[in-house]
C-alpha cells in the first residue's frame, strides 16, 4: 500500500513537472491542449492545475481572440518561470555592480567583450565541420542548449528559427544589457556567408522568450 502511494505521488510529480515544462516552451495553453500532451483526460489536467495553482505556480487568463466562447489558457507565474532558475542570479548581479563600483562602466564593457570573444571562439570550433547553414544552426542550438539555454530550432520556410524558451543569464543580462547585444553579434558573425540573423523576439523587451530568425544569404 506503501509503496502503490509512494507511486502515484512520483507519477503526480512527474506529470507536474511535464506541465510545467510544456508551459514554458510552448506558452500559454489550453487544458485540452495539455491533455493531448499527457495523453489524459482534461479532468486530470484541471486537477493537476489547480495544485499548481495552490502553489503560486501557474494561473489562468482568458483568450478572446478570434470568434466564440472565450477561451481559457493556463500560463506560468513568476513563480513558475523560477522553476527554471537563472544560473547564481544574485552573484552575478552583486559582482557586476561591484566591478562597476570600483573600476567603472568601461570595465564592465571590457568584461562583456572578453567573455564574448571567448564564446564565440568556443562556438566557432563546434561550428567548424558544418557543411550547410541547417547544420550550423542546429549545432549552435545544441551548444546554446547545454548551457541552459532551451534552445532548439524550428523551419519556418526557408528560413530556420532559433528558439531559446529560457535565460540561464537573465538577471546579469537585465543589469547590463551588453550581454545580450554580444550575443545578437556572435550570432551573426557565426553565420556571416551562410544566413542573416535577425532577432524576432526579445525577453528583455517583453518577450516570452528570444527568438532569431536566420535565412539563406541570397545566391546560395
Amino acid at each position: 500500500m506503501t509503496n502503490t502511494i509512494k507511486n502515484l505521488d512520483n507519477s503526480t510529480s512527474r506529470s507536474s513537472e511535464h506541465l510545467l515544462r510544456h508551459l514554458k516552451t510552448h506558452g500559454a495553453c489550453s487544458t485540452a491542449q495539455l491533455a493531448k500532451v499527457l495523453m489524459v483526460t482534461s479532468e486530470a489536467v484541471r486537477q493537476q492545475m489547480a495544485k499548481l495553482v495552490e502553489q503560486s505556480l501557474v494561473d489562468s487568463v482568458v483568450s478572446r481572440c478570434g470568434v466564440g466562447r472565450p477561451k481559457q489558457l493556463w500560463q506560468l507565474t513568476d513563480s513558475g518561470h523560477a522553476r527554471f532558475p537563472d544560473t547564481h542570479a544574485q552573484l552575478t548581479v552583486h559582482i557586476i555592480d561591484s566591478v562597476t563600483q570600483l573600476f567603472g562602466q568601461e570595465a564592465i564593457d571590457q568584461v562583456i567583450e572578453l567573455r564574448s570573444s571567448q564564446q564565440l571562439a568556443e562556438y566557432q570550433a563546434q561550428l567548424a565541420s558544418a557543411s550547410s547553414l541547417a547544420e550550423r544552426v542546429r549545432r549552435l542550438a545544441d551548444a546554446r542548449n547545454a548551457e541552459g539555454y532551451m534552445a532548439r530550432v524550428e523551419s519556418d520556410g526557408d528560413d530556420f528559427l532559433l528558439i531559446e524558451d529560457h535565460c540561464p543569464i537573465c538577471a546579469a543580462a537585465t543589469k547590463c544589457q551588453g550581454f545580450c547585444k554580444s550575443e545578437l553579434s556572435q550570432f551573426q558573425m557565426l553565420m556571416q556567408g551562410w544566413g542573416q540573423v535577425e532577432r524576432e523576439e526579445h525577453l528583455l523587451r517583453g518577450g516570452r522568450r528570444c527568438v532569431y530568425r536566420i535565412g539563406k544569404v541570397t545566391g546560395q
